[in-house]
């Protein structure tokens, strides 16, 4: 059970701290369990960037926080990708994100860096 916590009784320094600790937890909320940023590949569908349960195996699966990558610049493969994030942000093409798509044929997953998440999460939605 939390602890209840009366905000007015608390220091200018307490109250900051509480509140670091609330972006921290709602961080941990966005993040599914068990699962892992990656590139994931499908034969038709194209390309996403996403969370993903890596530990499914076959030719289907869900990501979720997904970003089309329709077109990228500054990278040289899904792996450099992956690896660093793009060296051209404005000259790629990446949708806006969606909550989850469910996708079929899935041919490779690639899991992502730290670098390289924020690198493509940081990434301008295109859009028309």
């Amino acid at each position: 059970m939390q602890e209840k916590v009366d905000l007015n009784k608390l220091s200018f320094t307490e109250l900051q701290s509480k509140v670091q600790e609330l972006g921290k937890a709602k961080e941990e909320i966005g993040k599914p369990k068990g699962m892992s940023y990656c590139i994931v590949r499908t034969y038709s569908a194209g390309v996403f960037a996403g969370n993903y349960d890596r530990k499914i195996k076959g030719k289907e699966g869900t990501v979720y926080n997904a970003r089309r990558i329709w077109s990228w610049a500054g990278a040289a493969s899904l792996s450099q990708l992956a690896n660093e994030g793009t060296k051209n942000p404005e000259d790629c093409k990446f949708a806006q994100e969606v909550e989850e798509v469910d996708l079929k044929e899935i041919i490779e997953v690639i899991p992502c860096t730290e670098k390289a998440i924020e690198n493509i999460k940081g990434v301008a939605i295109w859009q028309q």
